[in-house]
């Protein structure tokens, strides 16, 4: 499973951050923590990826507004939500969109297809995307003594039980949210 791990681990990681997730960042960095993976190279892999992912979100709704507002017709509180975060914040939501769930792939798509300058998007998410990357991985790093205590019985099947907590929180928390 390590040498698994090792081989994969980082290009998993990259698929995983496209789409603007950050769970696999904090297994990313608890691995690191564990010696399977090196936290550097995790937080610039991760980083890159979700810039990168970011950057296609809003060129996709830019170049495609027909396409991007159908995709995001399901989504429509989220849609109010992210126009009401854009009005408010200004361009410090993409700082905002990178923590919070169920948004951070939507105001990508939201700022494409409104006349938002691409440069000053660019501009912001690769600061708001180095921010996150370390924020998230330093955090993951650090609390890896502790999730890995905690699942020393279990050694990686410890880490698979808190992925299906997480998803089941995450569940529950979409469920909610649509009532």
């Amino acid at each position: 499973m390590e040498q698994l791990i090792q081989d994969w681990g980082y290009l998993a990681l990259f698929l995983y951050s496209f789409g603007g997730g950050f769970v696999g960042l904090v297994f990313a960095g608890v691995l690191s923590y564990a010696g399977d993976l090196n936290i550097y190279i995790s937080i610039l892999v991760a980083g890159v990826s979700n810039f990168l992912g970011d950057q296609f979100l809003f060129f996709l709704a830019r170049k495609n507004k027909n396409y991007a507002k159908d995709m995001m017709k399901k989504y429509g509180r989220k849609i109010a939500l992210a126009h009401l975060m854009m009005r408010r914040y200004g361009s410090f939501v993409v700082f905002i969109q990178k923590y919070i769930y169920g948004i951070k792939t939507l105001i990508p798509l939201a700022m494409g297809i409104t006349k938002y300058s691409a440069a000053k998007f660019a501009f912001f998410n690769v600061f708001a995307t180095i921010l996150w990357a370390c924020v998230v991985g330093y955090a993951s790093y650090s609390a890896g003594e502790y999730i890995l205590s905690i699942s020393d019985d279990f050694k990686y099947i410890g880490l698979g039980i808190v992925l299906v907590i997480f998803l089941s929180i995450s569940y529950l928390f979409k469920r909610i949210e649509k009532k």
